[in-house]
């Protein structure tokens, strides 16, 4: 273990976060930047410069990697929206030798989402410059979606132990709620339920590792069925550009009035976004709903935590 956490300045996987770190330093480091947000920024990261390197399409990663650069006072010195079409990946050029490139600009840190599982953990290995992964695809993880998941229900529930939480949806391509998985096995009491069609069902190499940290979790295909006794609805879409389909035919997968008149009343409604049809927009005015509001706002202030405990140790 590093000075701060498992491969330390990179962020590559859910893995590497111990359960001392999250209280200690990433939990009460996300108020401080909340704070910073409220007073319009600050300047501590004035002479630093990040470089945003996405071979996939991002919306609120992406934007909110960069605001959380911008109201630190950093700078945004290179951002690619689309790099596996419009950089020289386009004409084959390995995804080491473009780090190596990257790196001797000397950037002080890069974000990555990269379209293959081990991209952000290979780029890490040959970059000098810390590396912070926004998400690998098939299976895939998202460390920082999970990382500010787990804020925003300790913000709503003042802990994580003894959570019960309803994952819906795509789980087996679901890299949100397979990072979210490895850092729930680190608390206490918690009870996992998967609710999706056979064809997405979770991973066996998540159910493997709940397994061997003893945390129960169960699979279902009807979201009413455990509505009712949850603190959380983690709801997912299906991951159409990896050619899935949810067939709803095999069970009940989406939160509609339905579900919300089933769920408990301090009990919160999740989602990573983007929401197609799996949550009905009826839902967003239920002030459980916080894929809209306390969600996104985590967002940023995790990657403006991690920004500052990265960029100035």
């Amino acid at each position: 273990m590093s000075a701060h956490f498992d491969r330390w300045p990179h962020i590559v996987c859910a893995q590497q976060f111990s359960r001392k770190w999250l209280e200690e330093e990433f939990l009460p480091l996300t108020d401080q930047m909340q704070k910073i947000v409220d007073i319009g920024g600050c300047s501590s990261l004035e002479d630093k410069r990040m470089v945003s390197f996405f071979y996939q399409p991002s919306t609120r990663t992406r934007m909110s990697f960069e605001m959380a650069m911008d109201y630190l006072g950093g700078r945004v010195v290179f951002s690619s929206e689309n790099a596996g079409e419009f950089s020289s990946a386009k004409k084959g050029e390995t995804l080491a030798d473009t780090f190596r490139v990257i790196n001797r600009y000397r950037p002080d840190v890069i974000v990555i989402r990269y379209d293959h599982d081990i991209g952000a953990r290979f780029a890490a290995d040959v970059s000098r410059a810390p590396v912070i992964s926004a998400g690998d695809r098939e299976p895939g993880q998202h460390p920082t979606q999970a990382l500010l998941d787990l804020r925003t229900i300790y913000k709503r529930r003042g802990s994580i132990d003894g959570l019960k939480i309803a994952m819906v949806g795509d789980l087996d391509k679901g890299r949100t709620v397979r990072s979210l998985c490895y850092l729930l096995g680190k608390f206490k009491g918690i009870q996992i339920y998967f609710i999706s069609p056979h064809n997405t069902r979770m991973g066996e190499d998540i159910k493997m590792y709940l397994r061997k940290h003893e945390v129960p979790f169960a699979e279902h295909t009807d979201l009413r069925v455990v509505a009712p006794d949850v603190d959380v609805v983690y709801q997912t879409r299906a991951q159409a550009e990896c050619g899935t389909l949810l067939d709803r035919s095999e069970g009940y997968f989406i939160v509609d009035g339905i579900i919300t008149s089933l769920m408990k009343k301090d009990a919160i409604i999740m989602h990573p976004l983007p929401r197609v049809d799996e949550i009905t927009t009826d839902v967003d005015s239920d002030p459980r709903a916080v894929y809209l509001t306390g969600q996104i706002d985590s967002g940023l202030f995790t990657r403006m935590a991690l920004l500052k405990m990265i960029l100035t140790p």
